[in-house]
């Protein structure tokens, strides 16, 4: 069994950190769209807890991309284009197939290399395109007395509400995929595990070696 320390303490906080505040995020949005439905807040302590989550996702992103930027960890989502399709394909079809088979993994983890291909257009698409544009279009629902009446002819209040809670939908969509990959390691708890300690095992590449 090879163990590598693939998550710097800075990456696990953020990480525990982002996925707490998302799913307040989650709760408020939802007491506020179904308010007064069961056991969700009431609308005013909704949209307190949601801003205040908000603001600081925000800060948490800026965060991440500076952390990016300045540490090695930034190189784990710089993309190889030699042979990417073909690393794309053979892990698509590991996911969709090959895993219910018990065929091995087609990626191991390394010090150079953490994110396979799928999770690295997965998650760039996640970080760099919809986290963007969730928290830009929050920013916007919280100020948007100063928005114009109207954005390519329809009510920008309505656009901004409908592209906030789109994108919202679609990372409670990758949150719940998330969760399932999660499982898929050579334990259930197994990459839990790597995220709360740093260290990753791996006992196949070890047996490959």
């Amino acid at each position: 069994m090879s163990e590598l320390y693939l998550y710097p303490r800075w990456v696990r906080l953020w990480h525990w950190t982002n996925a707490l505040l998302f799913i307040l995020l989650m709760f408020s949005g939802a007491s506020m769209h179904f308010n007064g439905v069961g056991l969700l807040l009431d609308f005013q302590a909704a949209i307190t807890l949601h801003n205040t989550a908000g603001i600081l996702l925000t800060a948490g992103w800026i965060g991440f991309v500076i952390g990016n930027l300045v540490t090695g960890n930034g190189r784990h989502y710089q993309v190889q284009l030699r042979g990417f399709l073909k690393r794309l394909i053979t892990q698509s079809i590991y996911y969709g197939y090959g895993i219910f088979n018990n065929a091995p993994h087609p990626f191991h983890p390394s010090s150079e290399a953490k994110l396979n291909t799928l999770q690295q257009v997965t998650y760039i698409g996640v970080m760099y395109l919809l986290m963007p544009l969730l928290i830009l279009s929050g920013w916007a629902f919280l100020f948007s007395v100063y928005l114009p009446e109207t954005l390519f002819g329809i009510g920008s209040v309505w656009v901004v509400a409908m592209s906030h809670l789109t994108v919202a939908y679609l990372l409670i969509l990758f949150l719940l995929v998330h969760i399932y990959i999660i499982t898929t390691g050579e334990t259930v708890l197994t990459n839990m595990r790597a995220m709360l300690t740093g260290w990753h095992r791996d006992t196949h590449q070890e047996t490959e070696a």
